[in-house]
């Protein structure tokens, strides 16, 4: 592909290491529904961002020391990014009542389909920035306004303005003839109406999925154009978005029911959003070397998770250890 690192064959390879690794996941590890457990999801983790770093490092080795930092902090930014995606699939999930034995298969075939428009959006995007370079100043522009949207949100739910179920849950609903039944791991369903007639109706799988898919496209807005301030090779934007798609649904179930720990992780999101949305306008005047935009990325994302740790260690000290320490 015209300006890309990857070679025809790397590219053939790639797509095809993740297509076996797909059929892998549903066809053999998770053929039967089941609870993913913590220590689960923890192994799943540890192979995707293994899997990840490995890649990295062949980067490094195959295309040099800049392309495997791009990657790499692509990669984190991504990753980072997509933990947001954990927060709306918790409240998807507690508003439709879906039990843990099916929300692996929800998230497997969100996230798949999640693959290809990320794929559609990315080469979109890379063919768009290559002919218009202004668009740069368009996505940097819009990144910080995302983040400091993001930035006031959460300042109004801190003030006691609950976010809720998904808005778009009652127009589905009306939209998608649906039951509230389950019936197992099904996305479809029959029912007997009032008048006798069988019909075919959506289950509350369908509803998730659905859900799922539509947070995965207002996400995919924020974050494709964020790894475009750290390089517009398709290769590297490309793998590290899927890279970091791959291990989502892993790193939901390990971190679903430690959400409420990390009450400034999104603080650390929004100003990543804001420090690279800056970068990306500022490109054509100050080149900022990819290991000090890694440098900062990380700083940043480690500064809200200590925040967030310390913030929950103060709140479960007993009373006379926070006295004392006052």
């Amino acid at each position: 592909m015209p300006g890309s690192i990857g070679t025809p064959t790397e590219w053939a390879v790639f797509i095809g290491v993740v297509l076996v690794m797909l059929a892998l996941d549903l066809g053999v590890f998770h053929r039967k529904s089941h609870a993913v457990s913590f220590k689960e999801a923890a192994v799943w983790s540890a192979v995707w961002v293994g899997l990840a770093l490995a890649f990295s490092a062949w980067i490094y080795v195959s295309h040099g020391t800049t392309a495997g930092t791009e990657f790499l902090t692509g990669y984190v930014i991504e990753k980072s990014l997509s933990v947001d995606n954990i927060f709306v699939f918790v409240m998807i999930f507690a508003a439709l009542r879906i039990p843990d034995v099916h929300q692996h298969r929800v998230l497997y075939w969100g996230i798949l389909s999640a693959l290809v428009l990320r794929a559609v959006l990315i080469f979109a995007g890379a063919a768009a920035v290559a002919r218009f370079h202004w668009l740069l100043y368009v996505f940097g522009g819009f990144l910080v306004l995302t983040g400091a949207k993001m930035l006031w949100s959460i300042r109004k739910a801190d003030g006691g303005e609950a976010e809720g179920p998904p808005k778009l849950l009652g127009w589905l609903r009306k939209v998608i003839p649906t039951t509230e039944r389950l019936d197992g791991a099904r996305f479809f369903t029959r029912e007997t109406t009032a008048d006798g007639r069988v019909r075919r109706v959506g289950t509350p799988l369908l509803l998730a999925l659905v859900l799922v898919e539509l947070s995965d496209v207002l996400f995919a807005v924020d974050s494709i154009p964020a790894i475009f301030a750290i390089t517009t090779d398709p290769f590297i934007v490309f793998t590290s978005n899927i890279f970091a798609i791959l291990g989502l649904r892993s790193l939901y179930f390990l971190l679903a029911g430690l959400v409420d720990r990390f009450r400034y992780l999104k603080h650390g999101l929004a100003a990543l959003l804001v420090v690279v949305g800056v970068k990306m306008l500022v490109a054509d005047v100050v080149k900022v070397p990819p290991a000090l935009s890694l440098a900062v990325i990380a700083a940043i994302l480690g500064a809200a998770v200590w925040a967030s740790l310390a913030a929950t260690r103060r709140e479960q000290a007993p009373a006379g250890s926070r006295d004392a320490a006052a």
